[in-house]
């Protein structure tokens, strides 16, 4: 029985401990530079990278990657050479153990949190949905686009005809997973969440690893429109 207790106060202490630690990484930080516009100029510079609590797991080494506005990139690798990582780490979930990363000139570190990922838009593997309706899910990449426009990114995302077909059309209930739509049918709207909010930076992350042929090439489709 004091086995067991001791072994649950551990437990007990260590769960507390997490939850009592303060990110350095601060999104309610009101601190930094806030650009009213991001061209979309990225540099990393020299970057090393790893995980906190690895530290012998080196991810990112002497990294250099520059990429200019309005143009396209792939990232090619093996799984686990640190592609997800050079997205996170483009969102500032974390920081680099060395190096710097550059928007437009200025350090992440130097601009506001909230605004520098205002101004990304990110589709990954398992796309999140909320409660609400397709034309809702789409409309919180910006809640002021028209009708014309939810549209007109769901037309570019290869969305709007099978949306179009729904007995409710947009107004189709989609739930927290998207249950009831197809892989490549929730990628395609999760697509045209981030085509609508227009924005300088779009990042991809393994977007149709997890797909069926045919889903992947629907939405390869939309991804050869938007670029």
């Amino acid at each position: 029985m004091t086995s067991e207790l001791a072994k649950g106060s551990a437990a007990f202490k260590s769960v507390f401990g997490i939850l009592d630690r303060v990110t350095k990484i601060n999104l309610d930080d009101p601190q930094g530079k806030k650009p009213v516009t991001i061209q979309g100029n990225i540099k990393f510079n020299n970057v090393a990278f790893v995980y906190p609590g690895q530290p012998d797991a080196v991810i990112l080494k002497d990294f250099n990657l520059k990429v200019s506005a309005r143009s396209i990139i792939a990232l090619v690798g093996p799984s686990g050479s640190g592609k997800s990582t050079i997205i996170g780490l483009m969102e500032r979930f974390y920081d680099p153990v060395k190096g710097n990363i550059t928007v437009d000139g200025t350090d992440l570190k130097i601009l506001n949190l909230r605004c520098l990922r205002e101004h990304i838009a990110l589709v990954g593997k398992e796309p999140i949905f909320f409660g609400g309706g397709i034309k809702d899910n789409i409309l919180y990449g910006r809640p002021t686009a028209t009708k014309a426009e939810i549209i007109q990114a769901a037309t570019v995302a290869n969305a709007h005809h099978f949306i179009s077909h729904l007995k409710d059309g947009d107004e189709t209930y989609c739930g927290e997973r998207g249950v009831q739509f197809s892989g490549g049918q929730k990628q395609c709207i999760a697509i045209a969440r981030a085509i609508i909010k227009n924005l300088s930076i779009l990042l991809l992350d393994e977007v149709t690893s997890a797909l069926d042929g045919e889903s992947e090439k629907v939405v390869q489709e939309a991804l050869d429109r938007v670029m």
